[in-house]
């Protein structure tokens, strides 16, 4: 039995280039193949026409390109789109491309599951199975991002790691796939339309910050007093709200920007006037916007959403306290619209 291919995307750019010499390619070779595989999209090392036809041999005979499978998409009327991932092991993943007036934004997933049992989430509860590589995470836009350019329409303007996984909690690996992502040498992406998001990880939002990759970064805050907090987000017990929004208050932010609080009102929960009051309470001095998102059910779920008459009064509070206070209605609700919704029911299905 032959040695095994390696996942060419698995090598970082100097790994690559000393790989290549060592193989008495020339050091190069690197910046050209890593230039077919992320604007070109390339899937095969055949198509890497610049490359002469034995060096391409070569390159076959001891690599693989990553190449995930989808097994199903779903399309909601509003034109959000849902993506179920296979990876190499036969666990899957979801993807979503949510289309707006001004921008195509693609929310991807850092881990298989999720670790933080947060219990609004149907992520979460499910469990956990394993983190994503950093090609995993950047395979996601790079499939996405072929199949637009193949159906001619917009490409992807914005990235969320948002999906399924708390991306902190696979720090190396999202870190490495931001750089890829981010890098004019790789996806080419403006950080400021990259973002990061934590359900409160403190040491990890501050090794981010340190890291000097400038991506935006969203907090699920989603409580306003520990009790709370506690309750809905285990997460809290190690790092309470005080400790995390004073890591928030340090986190270093280009002078354009400021931090996400993303705040999921459940109903008779955290949803009343006085929540509302105490948050803006607590954000003050920190330059951020709040999203909220008023709470989009899934079966089994012990929540309910508000009435809308309760989350506008919830806005307004907000709003006269100087915040930007968007409300974020949940995009695809006539498809698999929970996270993670799409994959249990292929499992359920007999995958």
């Amino acid at each position: 039995m032959g040695t095994p291919k390696i996942n060419i995307k698995s090598m970082g750019r100097n790994e690559l280039q000393a790989d290549l010499i060592e193989r008495g390619l020339k050091k190069f070779r690197a910046g050209q193949i890593l230039a077919w595989l992320y604007m070109q999209h390339a899937r095969a090392f055949e198509e890497m026409t610049n490359i002469p036809k034995m060096e391409r041999a070569l390159l076959s005979s001891v690599f693989f390109i990553s190449t995930p499978n989808i097994i199903r998409t779903e399309i909601s009327k509003d034109g959000t789109r849902k993506f179920l991932f296979e990876l190499e092991d036969a666990h899957t993943i979801e993807s979503v491309l949510i289309p707006d007036e001004d921008r195509q934004t693609l929310c991807i997933s850092s881990q298989v599951g999720c670790q933080q049992a947060c219990r609004f989430c149907l992520t979460g509860s499910k469990g956990f199975t394993r983190d994503l590589k950093a090609y995993e995470i950047v395979d996601q836009v790079l499939e996405i991002s072929r199949i637009l350019r193949h159906e001619k329409k917009r490409s992807i303007t914005n990235i969320v790691l948002m999906g399924m996984g708390e991306p902190l909690a696979n720090f190396d690996e999202v870190l490495k796939a931001l750089q890829v992502i981010a890098s004019d040498k790789g996806l080419g992406f403006a950080t400021r339309r990259v973002t990061v998001s934590t359900n409160g990880l403190v040491p990890e939002i501050e090794n981010l910050g340190r890291s000097g990759v400038k991506v935006n970064i969203a907090i699920s805050l989603n409580a306003t007093t520990d009790e709370v907090r506690d309750r809905i987000m285990p997460v809290n017990r190690r790092y309470p709200i005080k400790e995390l929004l004073a890591a928030c208050r340090r986190y270093p932010l280009d002078p354009r920007r400021r931090i996400t609080f993303e705040y999921v009102l459940l109903q008779g929960v955290n949803d009343t006037a006085e929540d509302a009051r105490r948050l803006a309470k607590l954000l003050r001095g920190i330059k951020c916007k709040v999203n909220l998102i008023p709470f989009n059910p899934f079966p089994g779920s012990v929540f309910d959403r508000p009435d809308d008459a309760t989350v506008l009064h919830f806005q307004k509070i907000l709003l006269d306290q100087h915040y930007i206070t968007p409300v974020r209605e949940s995009r695809g609700r006539d498809i698999s619209a929970a996270c993670g919704q799409l994959r249990e029911r292929e499992a359920a299905n007999g995958m």
